[in-house]
């Protein structure tokens, strides 16, 4: 079998072949599913591996100790010899999976072959296809819970005992500090247990997670952000508990403790963060400073552990087995989520390479898992699907290019269809400071009309002729949806600002493929045709609802209805869905409403997959609901929508009307027919980007945010499941 190993001294990282473990007595042989990393734990073991001799000392005081004890008793050559050879063996990693009982060991009744446990410990639970796992250190996985999730079980023990130890009641409030793996799963185990919590790290990320999953509040330790969260929720007291999740080698998060706690508080230390305490602060308010030892009563007894030999429940309520169990129960009911943790699946095969990329910073996570091979299958698990959404880089150096103010805006259109003629080109034929350059279109009498109707200078079919003509400032890809993402390419490439109609990519390598051309050129200057977000009812109707400070719910009714035979929408297999090429409209205006990008997606269709309901979460637990119908009445504004969040409501009637109600009521005047949904003044911000050389209407993360939220609908409704729009860094 195989077995993730590293060598201590060399800090050699290997997945090794070795021998498959007996099942002895008293314990179960166990098949992989999922393995988890501990980012704190481990990680903090593969970096002491890469040290050099003197850092390893200093990283471990205690295990000098141990040394100079040895010189004392053995001498230094006995003691080298003995040191070196400890150091230059293979030494396992990992202590927390989930998987199948492949074989019972005698005096084993609880369980039998093909059972789902879920395991603990340093020496049991390790990244390895087959491990033997003692009695008390596995518990039975609960019907319905995915073995990914209860590969979890023992970091949960090890946050559910941390938790214990500080004794919180109903109504208290606590503080977290480090809001990494376990930090988070003490979050969600203090508001399971009716606490609120304030939640303290210097990662916005984290701490938005945190905030999502139930915090109260959380805000960076160094700012003044988490003391005032403290003081609103106490009435200035301060917290009744502080829990150290934190580690490295800052006193700061003790310091923070003595400050924020009130008088005679407890402090609970789980991780293994530098402890300096304070005698001042500590003594005067008398805080009650506790440790938690790991999973619970019964870890480093071997008589619990190795022989089985269990606690009587009533002198040890809640042992190392009865944590795991609990905690599993707690997830299998939902109080606890561990699916937002879960921030990248990798193969086991890949450990090695994980691990690397997790020492060097590439592969940023809170949790991460491996999968053995065939395990999900034969668990009866489903692996959640996940999007990427890539992250936009460019080269050192690169710039806007000057341009002077006084010459006109020379545009380029790629395409000149229905919606360029009808949307885009009546706005700009007459906006002062534009001059219309080049149409190029597939066939020479489209371009032609164009030209006649909308006064370009030229007409042709040759795109190179354009995307080669230094005196064109900005082209327009207009075309059908199957070709945005190439043309939009190559005209990047060329060193074009472009305005490409949605959507901006069908696929996740057509999206790719335009980042590339983005991180190749170093030419970011890109717009995709949202335009709903410069709708000037809407963004009133913004404006009027005002700052919130809540989680908001969204509601967005589409009534698409029905197209007209022939109709190249309905070209699915060369053109995409038709919500592929439409519903980006939507999630931004979404996602522009509620002031950040979609973290997940989950999407259900009627048969055909037409009628779709789509709905997103964000970072800090708002919601959106997307309804994309097509079965509607005709008459039925083609799009309503509503946003209601601090005991206020946005109401958008078809761009016709809008109003707020709150604790004053706004209507707005009924616009005339024509609705503006935005397309000029989108052109406006467009164009006075390209002239003045200014940001651009919309962050280029932001688009590409939406277009990986769309290409998730599809995603999802492929897989039946709901998709992690997973950042990458």
């Amino acid at each position: 079998m195989k077995q993730v190993v590293q060598n201590y001294k060399s800090g050699e990282l290997a997945v090794l072949d070795v021998p498959v473990p007996g099942c002895k007595p008293g314990g179960v042989l166990v098949r992989s599913a999922y393995s988890l990393i501990s980012t704190g734990t481990e990680l903090m073991k593969v970096s002491e591996a890469g040290m050099s001799m003197l850092g390893k000392a200093r990283s471990r005081p205690d295990q000098v100790a141990k040394v100079m004890q040895s010189v004392a008793t053995n001498g230094v050559p006995a003691t080298y010899r003995k040191v070196m050879g400890k150091l230059d063996s293979y030494t396992p990693l990992g202590y927390s999976l989930c998987g199948v009982v492949e074989q019972v060991g005698a005096g084993v009744d609880d369980v039998k072959v093909g059972d789902l446990v879920a395991c603990a410990g340093n020496e049991h639970a390790l990244h390895a296809e087959l491990n033997w796992v003692p009695k008390n250190l596995y518990a039975p996985v609960p019907e319905g819970l995915a073995p990914r999730h209860a590969a979890f079980g023992t970091v949960g023990s090890i946050a559910m005992q941390g938790v214990r130890q500080g004794e919180p009641q109903l109504g208290e409030v606590a503080l977290v500090i480090g809001l990494g793996l376990i930090g988070q799963l003490v979050v969600q185990l203090l508001t399971a247990a009716g606490v609120r919590v304030v939640g303290a790290d210097p990662d916005p990320t984290r701490c938005e997670l945190a905030e999502r999953l139930g915090a109260a509040a959380c805000g960076d330790p160094a700012s003044t952000a988490v003391e005032a969260a403290v003081a609103e929720l106490t009435d200035g007291h301060g917290v009744d508990q502080v829990f150290l999740a934190a580690g490295g080698g800052s006193n700061q998060p003790v310091e923070l403790a003595a400050r924020l706690a009130r008088d005679r508080g407890r402090v609970v230390d789980i991780g293994k963060c530098r402890l300096d305490l304070p005698w001042n602060a500590y003594y005067e308010k008398e805080l009650d400073v506790r440790f938690s030892r790991s999973y619970g009563p019964g870890r480093y007894d071997p008589s619990y552990e190795l022989e089985g030999r269990d606690y009587p429940i009533g002198y040890v309520r809640w042992t190392e087995r009865r944590n795991l169990a609990c905690f599993l129960d707690l997830v299998a009911r939902g109080r606890v989520d561990v699916e937002p943790l879960v921030s990248h699946i990798a193969d086991f095969d890949d450990a090695v390479e994980t691990y690397q990329r997790l020492k060097d910073g590439e592969l940023k996570a809170v949790a991460v898992l491996f999968r053995y091979p065939e395990q999900p299958e034969e668990a009866g698990e489903t692996v959640a699907p996940v999007v990427a959404v890539p992250a936009v880089r460019l080269r050192e150096g690169t710039s806007t290019p000057a341009r002077s103010a006084t010459t006109p805006v020379r545009l380029a259109f790629v395409g000149a269809g229905n919606y360029a003629t009808s949307m885009l080109l009546p706005h700009l034929a007459r906006r002062e400071g534009v001059e219309l350059s080049t149409v190029v279109t597939t066939t020479a009498l489209s371009g032609a009309n164009a030209q006649r109707k909308f006064g370009f200078a030229k007409a042709t079919t040759d795109l190179d002729a354009v995307l080669g003509d230094d005196s064109v400032d900005a082209v327009f890809v207009v075309t059908r949806h199957s070709s945005h993402a190439e043309l939009t390419r190559q005209a990047l490439l060329a060193g074009k600002t472009v305005f490409v109609e949605k959507p901006l990519a069908l696929t996740e390598d057509e999206l790719a493929g335009v980042l590339s051309a983005v991180e190749e050129s170093g030419n970011d200057r890109l717009q995709v045709g949202f335009n709903r977000r410069f709708a000037p009812l809407l963004q009133e109707a913004r404006d009027r609802f005002g700052a919130r400070t809540g989680p908001a719910s969204l509601r967005y009714l589409v009534n698409a209805g029905k197209l007209q035979h022939g109709s190249w929408y309905l070209q699915q297999g060369a053109e995409g869905s038709r919500f592929a090429g439409e519903g980006g409209h939507f999630i931004d205006t979404a996602s522009w409403l509620l002031d950040a990008d979609p973290v997940s997606v989950y999407a259900t269709a009627a048969p055909g997959n037409e009628d779709l309901q789509v709905l997103l979460r964000y970072p800090d637990g708002s919601t959106a609901t997307i309804s994309y119908v097509t079965t509607g009445a005709p008459g039925f504004p083609k799009e309503t929508l509503d946003l209601v969040a601090d005991g206020k409501v946005l109401r958008l009637d078809d761009f016709v009307r809008a109003s707020v109600h709150g604790r004053k009521k706004w209507v707005s005047s009924r616009l005339p027919k024509a609705r503006d949904k935005g397309q000029n003044a989108e052109l406006a911000a467009f164009v006075k980007a390209v002239r003045t050389g200014g940001p651009m209407p919309v962050p280029l993360e932001s688009l590409v945010a939406t277009t990986a939220a769309t290409l998730a609908v599809g995603t999802g409704l492929a897989d039946g499941a709901p998709v992690t729009l997973a950042r990458t860094p």
